[in-house]
């Protein structure tokens, strides 16, 4: 039995729909990972060889729009966690700083979806993992880098995401 527990707070019912629409498009986009990998690793290619990068990839190239040339991590909040964003992940941002940036999110449309196709908690923790690597990849272009304390797909109450400046993630942004 599945120790992941990714249930929704929301009440009100119009909220429900509301964030439930936007909800589904995250669910959309974590099946194409899911689907993608399984595909991969019937050829021979496990995720952990190609995801990860590929993912980190694209982080950047949004990490670099999303900061608009600033390095202060309070932009990062505002252009990438704003109302909706909190909405829809049941997210608390706990401290925002230039150089820090702390947020605790109670539900992910990502591990739903992966719920939803049946898939086990390792497979759901490999998933989110990479899909992490995005997340890894946009804090880079700030100069920081991600910590993750506690996840759902572990089976924990709430992700504890942390972005922390880090002088060697612009160096290593610069590299991608």
């Amino acid at each position: 039995m599945s120790k992941i527990k990714n249930e929704t707070g929301l009440k009100n019912p119009l909220s429900r729909y509301a964030f439930g629409r936007i909800r589904e498009q995250l669910e959309h986009r974590a099946m194409w990972l899911a689907v993608l990998s399984d595909e991969a690793e019937k050829h021979g290619l496990p995720m952990e060889e190609y995801a990860g990068d590929a993912i980190r990839r694209c982080g950047c190239i949004q990490g670099k729009a999303l900061s608009e040339g600033s390095k202060d991590f309070r932009v990062l909040k505002k252009n990438l966690f704003g109302y909706f964003a909190r909405k829809v992940f049941e997210m608390n941002i706990i401290e925002s700083t230039p150089d820090k940036l702390s947020i605790d999110f109670y539900y992910c449309p990502l591990v739903k979806a992966w719920q939803k196709m049946g898939y086990d908690d390792e497979k759901i923790k490999k998933l989110c993992d990479c899909a992490m690597c995005g997340d890894r990849g946009i804090i880079s272009q700030f100069g920081g880098k991600l910590n993750l304390e506690q996840t759902i797909a572990e089976g924990c109450e709430c992700c504890k995401i942390r972005f922390v400046r880090d002088e060697n993630a612009e160096k290593e942004a610069n590299d991608e």
